[in-house]
């Protein structure tokens, strides 16, 4: 058998079985979305796994259904599959990925995300000199002291962050209050690629991280989550897992829950900047540049 025949042969049979377990998840999908609007947009009965993915279906259907469209017209599926074997990060999501494609191209993605972070820094570091005289010094100093430690290869701790949670309550840093390009950087972080109305998106991003940590602690906490949950969790959070051990992501992801928890509906900001105040200086992510 030649080769290429046998590439034909092993992408027409990932691509089958990938479009049985994405419609296996499109299902799921859509009876997470009903549930939700029969429950008014009620989270708590959901589970971790089903609010990631009422997450992530959306994008992953916006992506893969002009393949799945050219897929099934007759003949066209042909001349489509040496497509599908030379740009399945482009054409494909991760149903029709195998393990090492998944492992390369989540740390792709991630590493498009994670670069944003310096410049969502230089940004947080501009309104050093114009803080609203109404802030107390004391805090405006502790500030200043989270973000020298992360310039210094550093990463602050959970109980400093928190005490600067006012700077992203009702300024400088509330969503409200961002400038464009601040907002950009953050939006590129967070995966969202919306021109338009990306505070409503950002907003409704950081809901959702709260919804799923939530769950997370509804289901027994980080301690009782398998590693491929947890692998995803922080992944999702912004902290590269590859190759990183278990006792880690646990206590990574409790320093972000310790965080989330605190966080009000007026203060979805700081959450959103938590990729960077908790990941900035993993050894994990600084790999991936």
């Amino acid at each position: 058998m030649s080769r290429i025949r046998l590439a034909a042969l092993q992408t027409y049979g990932i691509f089958m079985e990938g479009t049985k377990n994405f419609y296996v998840d499109t299902k799921d999908y859509i009876k997470i979305r009903r549930n939700l609007k029969a429950s008014s947009g009620d989270f708590k009965k959901l589970i971790r796994r089903e609010i990631e993915l009422y997450d992530q279906m959306p994008k992953d259907m916006l992506k893969v259904t002009p393949t799945l469209i050219l897929a099934s017209l007759p003949v066209v599926f042909y001349f489509i599959l040496p497509l599908l074997y030379f740009f399945p990060k482009q054409l494909l999501c991760s149903h029709f990925w195998t393990s090492d494609q998944k492992m390369r191209f989540s740390n792709d993605y991630l590493r498009q995300r994670l670069k944003h972070n310096k410049s969502l820094l230089k940004h947080l570091r501009r309104f050093q000199c114009s803080f609203p005289e109404q802030y107390p010094q004391s805090l405006i100093k502790e500030w200043l002291k989270i973000l020298d430690s992360l310039r210094g290869g550093n990463q602050p701790d959970v109980q400093q962050i928190l005490d600067c949670k006012l700077m992203f309550g009702p300024g400088p840093y509330c969503l409200l209050c961002l400038e464009g390009d601040h907002l950009w950087h953050l939006a590129q972080l967070h995966s969202i690629s919306l021109s338009l109305a990306r505070r409503k998106s950002l907003a409704r991003r950081a809901i959702i991280l709260m919804e799923m940590d939530q769950a997370i602690l509804r289901e027994g906490g980080v301690h009782n989550m398998p590693m491929k949950a947890l692998q995803k969790s922080c992944y999702i959070r912004g902290l590269n897992p590859a190759f990183v051990t278990k006792e880690h992501l646990i206590f990574w992801l409790n320093q972000w829950l310790k965080i989330s928890t605190h966080v009000q509906a007026k203060e979805l900001s700081l959450l959103l900047h938590c990729p960077l105040l908790l990941g900035y200086n993993e050894p994990s992510n600084l790999r991936l540049f």
